[in-house]
Order: structure tokens, then C-alpha cells, then sequence
């Protein structure tokens, strides 16, 4: 038995978690706050409390009052070491273009998920800003701690007085007044103007900057004092760039997102994560394989390898819902992109069956390095770039 193989009384009785809101003090300091919810690389168990009683009570008095409340299932939370639950399962709306990500996120909302994942450079936050005041000022949504929104610090904007505005640009794209986990979206940082990616005029060069993450990183620590973020972490970072940080912040990074799936099952950075307390999120957890833009032809598809379909077929589910059921098992969080509502509903709805040992151990055996998101080769000459390590 994996140690997230044990299911919560909550997934069997498809009913909606809450995420309960916790003050926003100095429990965000270095250290842990005690919480019933599991912890990165504890076990889930079916008596794990993983919803606010009031709060589900509340729901079943009034469902079937909108819409927004139809196909809800239940989604487990992990608690981040910031005091904060976070969902396992959340909509990722990197690649999703502005006029499709407002029907998405609805659609999302609707089964039941509670975290959206955005980012600046997406280009799309606007549209999910317009698509969140909707909700939260219709009948069909009641504020913004029912959802836990992530976004992300790009890299053109590391130096301090950048970034400063940049987390306000961010929270005016949302309409929000606080984001729930700010990412630092690469430690690299490029030079600061007009163009997110800057290159020198007629090449294809980047233009880089030497502007050091722990100074992006201490500005979202000054924001958390302010309220206007409740957790902090990382994209895209390797273990001695988390090791610096860790040896330099004040207050210690909650989550780390990074590329995940069985191709990738990046091993070194999860025994990390463990024993630091620090939260794994997977990107592009299926190996991203409707994506044109990164893919190339004779690239690996997960979706239709042999051994993740026939797995699939023992269980009479997707070969999607395989490799996400994989990363979930193990305590991994994943925000798998989709517009289509069928398979949005099907991203979530992973938690009435378990992969067996040895289906696991297929599974990790698919391991062949290979990378969805590789930069261009002017990227990797960035000395910051996380694929450099060692």
C-alpha cells in the first residue's frame, strides 16, 4: 500500500469540501501550524477531516439552488505549511485562450473544483478576473475564499519595485483583493520592459537581467504581512536553488510547481519537498500531449502508451485519470488544463478508484527523462536556469 492509497469518507459520499479560511497573521513564518488537514507525505485516511461541517451543512440546505451547484464531487485538500488547505485538484489555464478560459473556469466551478491556477504570462487573467466577479456577484457564487486562486511573478519582473507593482497588476487582472499562493514563475529573471520574453533586436538572444530571486521572493514575503498574499512558493526551481532560498527567506515557501508525470516523475525534488514540508504541484501532468507549441513529431505520448492503457482498462477509466490518479496517490497536487467539460469532469473525478502496488511500479517505470518544457537554448544559457543543476 502507498501511503495515499487510503480514501476519505468525503470522496465515497460525493459530497463538497470547503476551504476553511484561517487568519492571515504570522502563521505564515518559517515553521507549521497545526491543522486536522493531511501534510505533505502524510497519509490521507478515511477518517481524515478534509471539510468545515457548518460549512457542508450550509451546502446541503441549498443544493439544487443554482446551477453553479450542479455535478459537484468531492476533492481532498492537502494543508500547506503556511496553515492553509489547498486542493489536490485544480483547473491549470496555461495555453487556454481568453474568450474559452471564462466557460472553463465555470465549468470547473461547477464540479466542484476550488482552485483555479493562472498566471500573468498566460494572458488571460483579465478574462478570469471578469469570469470571477460574475460568479461572486451572482447567485451563483458567494465569494472568493470559496476558491483558491494561484498565480505567478514572471520574470521580468524580479527587481523589487517591479515586482511590487506587478503583484497589484496581478490582483487587478483577478479583481481580487488577495491571492491564496503567489509563484515566483522561474528563477530567472529577464530584463524588465514591454516584451515578457526580451530579446535583442533581429535574434533570437534573451535578454537577461541580475536580478536575484531572493530580492522577487522578499517582496511577496512583505506581501503576506500586508494580506494581499496568503502563501508563498516557487515554480520551476531546482534543489540548490531551494536550498538557497530556504537558507535566506523568513518565510518558508508553502508549494513548488513544476513539470510532473510518469516520463518526469522528478524524484530528487519530491524526497526534497518531503522532508522539507514544502508542497509538490504538477504541470502538465499528462506529459501535455494535445500541446503544438512544445511537442515534436516522435516525441512520447502518455496517453497512449501500452502499459497506462492497459491499466486503464482494468479499471474502466481514462488513460488520463490513470497517470493523475499516479501523481494524486502519492500526495501530489495537479491542475490539468481543459476546456472541454467532459474532460474537466473527468480530471477531477479521480478519487473512487486505487492504483495497486504493482500497476504503481508500471507506472514509474515509464521514467525516460523526458522534458515537455525544455527552453530555448538562449534560456538555458540563463545561469539561473533550474535545468542547469549540477
Amino acid at each position: 500500500m502507498t501511503e495515499f492509497e487510503a480514501e476519505l469518507k468525503s470522496i465515497e459520499s460525493k459530497k463538497n469540501f470547503a476551504v476553511t479560511c484561517k487568519n492571515n497573521s504570522e502563521q505564515q513564518l518559517v515553521g507549521n501550524q497545526s491543522n486536522d488537514s493531511p501534510k505533505p507525505g502524510d497519509p490521507i485516511s478515511s477518517d481524515t477531516p478534509t471539510m468545515n461541517e457548518e460549512t457542508l451543512e450550509n451546502e446541503e440546505e441549498s443544493k439544487g439552488e443554482t446551477n453553479i451547484e450542479s455535478r459537484k464531487m468531492a476533492v481532498p485538500m492537502i494543508e500547506l505549511n503556511s496553515g492553509y488547505d489547498m486542493p489536490m485538484v485544480g483547473l491549470g489555464t496555461w495555453q487556454i485562450e481568453p474568450q474559452d478560459v471564462g466557460k472553463a473556469v465555470e465549468s470547473a466551478i461547477k464540479d466542484g473544483y476550488k482552485h483555479i491556477d493562472c498566471a500573468w504570462m498566460y494572458k488571460n487573467q483579465d478574462a478570469i478576473g471578469k469570469t470571477l466577479k460574475k460568479l461572486f456577484s451572482s447567485a451563483q457564487g458567494k465569494s472568493d475564499r470559496d476558491l483558491f486562486i494561484t498565480s505567478k511573478v514572471w520574470n521580468s519582473f524580479h527587481s523589487a519595485e517591479a515586482c511590487k507593482k506587478h503583484v497589484l497588476e496581478i490582483l487587478d487582472q483577478l479583481q481580487l483583493d488577495y491571492v491564496d499562493l503567489m509563484l515566483i514563475h522561474w528563477p530567472m529573471g529577464y530584463a524588465e520592459g514591454e516584451e515578457p520574453i526580451p530579446k535583442d533586436e533581429g535574434s533570437d538572444k534573451v535578454k537577461f537581467s541580475e536580478e536575484d530571486y531572493l530580492t522577487t521572493y522578499k517582496v511577496l514575503e512583505d506581501y503576506v504581512k500586508e494580506g494581499k498574499i496568503r502563501s508563498i512558493g516557487i515554480s520551476n526551481f531546482n534543489v540548490q536553488q531551494l536550498e538557497r532560498l530556504l537558507a535566506n527567506c523568513r518565510i518558508k515557501p508553502a508549494a513548488l510547481q513544476v513539470e510532473l508525470h510518469p516520463f518526469l516523475p522528478q524524484k530528487e525534488l519530491r524526497a526534497y519537498c518531503k522532508e522539507k514540508g514544502i508542497t509538490l504541484i504538477a504541470y502538465s501532468s499528462l506529459a501535455n500531449p494535445g500541446s503544438n507549441e512544445f511537442r515534436e513529431e516522435g516525441d512520447p505520448n502518455v496517453l497512449k502508451d501500452p502499459v497506462v492503457n492497459n491499466i486503464a482498462k482494468a479499471h474502466g477509466k481514462t488513460p488520463a485519470q490513470v497517470v493523475l490518479r499516479w501523481a494524486t496517490q502519492q500526495g501530489i497536487l495537479i491542475i490539468p488544463k481543459s476546456v472541454s467539460e467532459e474532460r474537466i469532469s473527468q480530471n477531477a473525478d479521480l478519487f473512487d478508484f486505487t492504483l495497486t502496488d504493482d500497476e504503481m511500479k508500471e507506472l514509474d517505470g515509464l521514467e525516460c527523462g523526458y522534458r515537455v518544457v525544455k527552453l530555448s537554448e538562449s534560456e538555458r544559457k540563463h545561469p539561473q536556469c533550474p535545468f542547469n543543476e549540477g
